[in-house]
């Protein structure tokens, strides 16, 4: 009778010790999970500023050809207007629309060359926005398997669970395919 008594507080001792070893364990794999969201949180804000910094360089840049183009307006006009004589200006003034086509070319040139900030700033929005969504769903998967390692650890320190069937059956990882970014409407 002894000898029963004391096999089964054995057995119930051991079964207390893999529960707690468990607990511990999925208490240090979410701490771990939470550090990489956290620094991958980091690494998004860190893009985030360069996307910023980026974003500013371009608007400086068009402010300054906007500037420059005024300023060849300008000079244009101050041309046109120190001409005095109809037969001098005649021949060294070109011809309208080769002004105008002259023009178009630098301006379509200049709008090749710096994408509108607009464009930029949506694309970037967009961007930040598939990656918050992306981490919210990593986020929300991650809490319900702790969830559901809390409910199992639970379930096993009530005794009636066997301990060697729970740590042979992980939850599957979230799927990170259906999250698949779009493909940018922009072409490059």
């Amino acid at each position: 009778m002894k000898k029963i008594l004391v096999l089964s507080m054995l057995v119930s001792s051991v079964m207390i010790c893999s529960c707690q070893r468990q607990e511990s364990a999925a208490q240090q794999q979410l701490a771990q999970r939470k550090v990489e969201l956290d620094a991958r949180e980091e690494a998004l804000a860190e893009r985030k500023t360069v996307l910023d910094g980026r974003e500013k360089a371009l608007d400086e840049r068009q402010n300054a050809l906007d500037q420059r183009e005024k300023a060849l307006a300008q000079k244009e006009q101050a041309a046109m207007n120190t001409r005095t004589n109809p037969t001098d200006t005649q021949d060294q003034i070109p011809n309208p629309a080769q002004m105008q086509a002259e023009r178009d070319r630098i301006t379509q040139q200049l709008s090749v060359r710096a994408p509108e900030p607009s464009q930029l700033r949506a694309e970037k929005e967009s961007e930040i926005q598939q990656q918050g969504q992306r981490q919210l769903e990593e986020f929300k998967a991650e809490r319900e398997r702790v969830r559901q390692l809390k409910l199992t650890g639970a379930f096993m320190a009530g005794g009636s669970a066997n301990p060697a069937a729970s740590a042979t059956s992980p939850t599957p990882p979230p799927a990170e395919e259906a999250t698949s970014p779009s493909p940018s409407q922009t072409p490059e």
